[in-house]
């Protein structure tokens, strides 16, 4: 009986070395049964009732793979990503994450064999994928249908389980070398593996394996595509600009703008900012695994596994942006028209016009009448530079044996996340730069003198600013035993039991002495303190009931009840139908739940900038008419303890056929709908909608006279600001089609795999607030980011004797942009991969390749929500263009 393929293997270069999975057998009893990703009971045949994407990791590194993180941006299923390019300028630590259907990366489960980590300890949403130790990995299991009974049902979108080897004798070393053909970028990397024993001969297997890996970063000014310049702009240049009302802004270089990096928009001199932002940032990551295994007796294996893995990331952005600060009259620097500062401004006077205080902005203690505000940016210090330690540590200890006919697995585990944040270079202490602008020292409009520069140099400071920790303590067991064929089907039916006691806890703190110098260019608190814990127990079951020869039906059903949410049940119902041996048809539906994070109930609040340019509402209604037409304006982002969970409702229906022994495809339909989904209403929502919906103007804080902050961290007492607390939202409504199809074709001149894999999205819908209007965001940028119409990865492989070689196209479709007026299209993004093998000798392989062979610069788009602009989207393109690579592997 020949095999088939039912797995849908969604990164291309392993699907095309992967074997046909059986789908059927004769003699059952010659194979081993297995636990599949997505159920608790072990099964001898390859393909479920729920669809399973199987990925090889020898393969992928093969293709020049050199991070869980480049794996993720390669499914398929993966809508977007959080990636380490978007830490810059932002504070998720340094964190990857994956995104699975596009529905958020919080209702992704993360696990390494089959067990939880502890989420990112920063913003508490998922595990970051850098803390995966990737040299142990041995494959990646992707189940593609949401809510599992047996891992959690706040897996709506899907389960990523990383697998790692589960014995391995002998040594392993490994080294890697990527460069880029433009500059910056270079990725040096080593990973290095031992093991002794034979679990099966000797009782007993212990292995490890470390890995390091350095990756230079990217700079603004080191990629052509950076002059592609959309948002980025802001009113703290260098010279300064000043101001009394925040409404009407002059600098001494207008009308020309002359400044470092300063245009004039609309009669402003405003700085663009995305040359001075890295667009890839430096990171290090070192992970060590270390696993042993007992074999007690033929019925019980005990296990300890313990990892741990470093990351550290460094991100540089523009200088420190000092806006709102005072200059007294009569000091040196003050604006009235001398040689300091002479100028022809944007209402035609020359020098400064009459200031005096206002009733919006009354005179600060030792600020004289007729003060201005300054907006400037301290680049004597230069660029901001902060560089997140991420430490992630987990214990793991099991149990694995059979007993009374039941088989059965028990487990339990420590997990620890610590995320520090340092600041590196370009920080300094606001009060000492705010008295050096007061009194006249510092020189905001020009060259600084012997005084101002030493000043500047005493103020800089480099230090901790704050940390958070997450920890999770867990204990599941689960047990699986046949009860007879009870519809004389020919098989048995199955059932599985299952329990899990979880505890979390979550802490943030800022280093109080240190934040309180750096809190205006920080927007951090130095009473910044927050921290909760809760307590999770839950009860599941699965039945699988073969009631025909061709028809089994599988049903489960988890119990969870939360130490803060109280309880929920939610059941899954799945069936596996083949007809005939050449096809196979499947489907479930599922109901999920998932309560808030610590981190989105007790999250600290921190007041920051909108990402992009917008129109106070306010004072300019219209967008063009009125004061604050375009600008960056001061926000408040905040956990919620209010918040309530998120329900969801999920269904998949597919087919798998092959026609003949070397041809597999297979295709498979997906629905999830969420509710009360968890998030900050979109900035693009709360702008352009206040008029046509009053209820969204609660989140606007303004002054008495209208106006909003340019200022981050501006005491709201005085400052106006828009509230971005977390809320719970309006629903999510999205389906589509997985597609996979697998060729292998066996030559003289060897064997060749081909493999193309799809996924179609039908429709993506959402509300951005509770009763809201619904927003596309299929193959448009719908408010806050694409959602790709279609994502294909296609790739040969082929091998001959000590040879091999490959290729894979990465595709995905174009999408309206995000101000369609301005730009109406982003073109679809094609990458294509390739690379050849060498074995000189059994013990040594040699992979050399290129990665973006036609040197594909990321699409143009004038989207502004990510702090890194620049005329690109990092969620879905790659900065760093064609590079080179190159491994060698010794095994002994």
């Amino acid at each position: 009986m020949y095999k088939l393929n039912a797995v849908s293997l969604a990164v291309a270069a392993t699907l095309a070395a992967a074997s046909f999975p059986t789908l059927a057998q004769s003699d059952n009893s010659t194979l081993e049964k297995v636990v599949v990703t997505g159920s608790a009971i072990k099964r001898i045949d390859a393909e479920t009732a729920v669809p399973v994407t199987v990925v090889k990791m020898d393969d992928l590194r093969k293709s020049g793979v050199t991070s869980v993180e480049q794996i993720m941006a390669n499914l398929t299923s993966v809508q977007s990503s959080t990636n380490t390019a978007q830490s810059i300028g932002s504070s998720s630590g340094g964190a990857s994450f994956a995104d699975m259907r596009g529905i958020g990366a919080d209702k992704t489960l993360v696990l390494l064999n089959g067990q939880r980590i502890a989420n990112n300890a920063v913003d508490g949403s998922a595990p970051d994928l850098n803390m995966i130790p990737f040299a142990a990995i041995d494959r990646i299991e992707v189940l593609r249908d949401g809510a599992s009974s047996l891992y959690g049902t706040d897996a709506i979108g899907g389960v990523i389980n990383f697998i790692t080897k589960s014995s391995y004798q002998g040594v392993t070393i490994t080294g890697g070398y990527d460069s880029p053909q433009h500059a910056g970028g270079k990725t040096r990397s080593v990973n290095a593996g031992f093991g002794y024993g034979d679990l099966e001969t000797q009782g007993f297997n212990v292995f490890g394996f470390a890995s390091y890996k350095k990756t230079d970063n990217i700079s603004g000014s080191q990629r052509d595509f950076n002059k592609r310049v959309v948002g980025g702009l802001s009113y703290s240049t260098d010279p300064a600009n000043y101001t009394q009302d925040f409404e009407h802004y002059y600098n001494p270089t207008l009308p020309d703008c002359s400044g470092t990096q300063v245009k004039n928009v609309n009669g402003e001199c405003r700085i663009v900012t995305p040359a001075f932002v890295d667009f890839q940032p430096k990171t290090e990551v070192y992970s060590g695994m270390l696993k042993g295994s007992l074999a007690v007796n033929k019925d019980l294996t005990l296990g300890a596994e313990v990892f741990a893995t470093r990351s550290k990331v460094t991100t540089l952005v523009a200088p420190v942006p000092y806006g709102g600060y005072y200059i007294n009259p009569g000091t040196a620097y003050y604006p009235t028209g001398n040689t300091n500062i002479s100028g022809t401004f944007d209402d035609g006077s020359a020098g400064a016009p009459a200031f005096a205080p206002t009733s919006a902005f009354p005179n600060p203690v030792n600020v004289q009448p007729g003060f201005v505000y300054v907006l400037w940016r301290d680049f004597p210090n230069g660029s901001r530079a902060q560089m997140n330690q991420n430490d992630q540590q987990r214990l793991l200890l099991t149990a694995e044996g059979a007993t009374l006919g039941w088989d059965y697995s028990v487990a339990t585990s420590y997990n620890h996340n610590k995320v520090q944040q340092f600041l590196t270079g370009g920080y300094g202490d606001g009060d000492m730069i705010g008295e050096g602008l007061l009194e006249g020292i510092i020189n905001p409009f020009g060259a600084q003198t012997a005084a101002g520069t030493k000043l500047l140099q005493d103020a800089a400071l480099n230090g901790k600013l704050q940390h958070a920790i997450g920890e999770v303590y867990d204990v599941n067991a689960h047990a699986s035993r046949e009860f007879g064929d009870w519809f004389g089907a020919g098989r048995s039916t199955q059932l599985a039991l299952g329990v899990e006691a979880r505890y979390e806890k979550f802490k943030s703190v800022a280093e109080p002495d240190f934040a309180s110098k750096v809190e205006v260019s920080t927007g951090v608190a130095p009473d910044s303190h927050a921290e909760g814990s809760r307590k999770v127990y839950a009860l599941y079951g699965e039945l699988n009931l073969p009631v025909l020869k061709t028809l089994d039906i599988t049903g489960s059903l988890r119990y969870d009840k939360y130490s803060d949410f109280g309880s929920s049940t939610n059941p899954k119902l799945s069936f596996r139908f083949q007809p005939i041996k050449e096809v196979l048809f499947r489907g479930s539906a599922s109901t999920g739940f998932r309560a808030p994070t610590l981190y989105e109930l007790y999250g600290n609040p921190a007041f920051t900038n909108t990402a992009g340019n917008y129109a106070n509402p306010i004072t300019c209604p219209d967008g063009t008419t009125g004061s604050q037409c375009s600008a960056q304006f001061q926000v408040l982002n905040s956990g919620n303890p209010n918040l309530r969970p998120e329900k969801s409702q999920s269904q998949t229906l597919g087919v798998v056929v092959q026609p003949a022994n070397n041809l597999s495809v297979g295709v498979d339909f997906w629905s999830v709908r969420l509710k009360d989904s968890i998030g900050a209403i979109p900035q693009f929502a709360l702008f352009n909608n206040y008029a046509n919906y009053p209820q969204l103007q609660q989140y606007f804080h303004p002054t008495g006279t209208g106006q909003l902050s340019v200022i981050s961290n501006c005491p709201s007492a005085q400052c106006g600001y828009v509230d971005q607390t977390l809320q719970n939202l309006g629903k999510v409504r999205t389906n589509g089609l997985d597609f996979s199809t697998q060729y292998r074709l066996s030559s003289q001149i060897g064997a060749f795999d081909f493999a193309l894999n799809s996924t179609y999205v039908n429709k993506y819908e959402f509300q951005d607030f509770k009763n809201g209007y619904w927003v596309s965001a299929v193959g448009q940028y719908g408010e806050s980011g694409p959602v790709f119409r279609w994502q294909h990865n296609f790739a040969t492989n082929w091998h001959y004797n000590d040879f091999g070689g490959g290729f894979v196209v990465r595709y995905k479709s174009g999408y309206v942009d995000f101000d369609p007026k301005a730009h109406p299209f982003v073109p679809s993004y094609t990458t294509t991969d390739v690379y050849g093998t060498w074995s000189p000798a059994k013990a040594l392989s040699l992979t050399v390749g290129v990665r973006n062979l036609f040197d594909r610069d990321p699409p143009f788009t004038n989207q502004t929500d990510l702090f890194q602009a620049g005329g690109w989207d990092s969620r879905y393109a790659d900065a760093t263009g064609r590079a080179y690579y190159i491994r060698a592997t010794y095994n002994y």
